[in-house]
């Protein structure tokens, strides 16, 4: 085999890779989902995705429906989770709260964890009545002042850091998306003091999204809970929706400092 030879193939099998990965992420997009809604999400043809299915099937990523047609992600990715957990020193007693919080609110309820200006969503709780934000991956975590959980982060850089992204480009994804420097500075100094952070409509037109700090002992951001819904399922309810969240984020950190302590 030529050396050509070998770097097309090390770029085929880097295709088959991707196409594997958007296959998974387009079922975990909808919990389950047809060969046929697979395709059209990820535009790879409808044979080929058939083909990449058997092989995750083989593999335990996925499994196959058969009464429902439909394919649903296999318990391999469990176990890989219940890894990423613990690798990130996620508590069992912290996914019970956000569960719990997704149950009593019934709102889809979010853990995330922040890492520098970085953060990721490590956990989610929903179900088809109250579904989770879409799409948790592009745009999401290039543009934190259009998110909850990113304007928490933001909230909590130092100053110098904070003006740095201030400065940069603020892309608008809905026409409410607050994108002028200085009224975000000011909503920002305000999520700082009150440890809660809204975004009304700014990342997902008709859904709001309202997240809560969970902080160490010398005050760094660990992470944050957070809840999303449509906007008419806050009517009447902001001071409880707010008071609930706020509870799971306390218990969240009782929960990450009680671990911290342990070791």
């Amino acid at each position: 085999m030529t050396s050509n030879d070998t770097g097309r193939a090390a770029q085929d099998q880097g295709g088959q890779v991707a196409r594997a990965i958007a296959v998974l992420e387009a079922v975990a997009e909808h919990g389950s989902s047809t060969a046929r809604r697979i395709s059209e999400a990820t535009s790879i043809p409808l044979p080929t995705v058939y083909r990449i299915a058997q092989e995750l099937i083989r593999s335990e990523y996925l499994v196959h429906l058969r009464a429902e047609k439909r394919f649903a992600l296999g318990y391999k990715l469990h176990r890989l989770a219940v890894g990423l957990h613990d690798d990130l020193g996620i508590p069992r007693s912290v996914r019970e709260e956000v569960h719990a919080m997704h149950r009593d609110l019934g709102m889809a309820a979010y853990l995330a964890i922040h890492r520098g200006t970085d953060f990721v969503v490590v956990h989610v709780s929903d179900s088809p009545q109250a579904p989770r934000l879409s799409p948790l991956g592009f745009g999401f975590h290039e543009s934190p002042h259009a998110t909850a959980f990113g304007k928490a982060g933001l909230a909590s850089l130092a100053p110098g850091e904070q003006e740095e992204y201030l400065a940069g480009s603020l892309r608008a994804h809905t026409d409410r998306t607050l994108v002028d420097p200085g009224e975000l500075r000011r909503q920002l100094a305000e999520i700082a003091e009150r440890g809660i952070a809204w975004e009304h409509q700014e990342f997902v037109p008709g859904s709001s999204c309202l997240a809560a700090t969970i902080k160490a002992d010398d005050g760094m951001l660990l992470g944050t809970v957070a809840v999303s819904a449509p906007v008419a399922a806050y009517e009447g309810r902001l001071r409880h929706v707010e008071d609930r969240v706020r509870a799971c984020a306390s218990r969240a950190g009782r929960a990450y400092r009680l671990g911290a302590q342990a070791h």
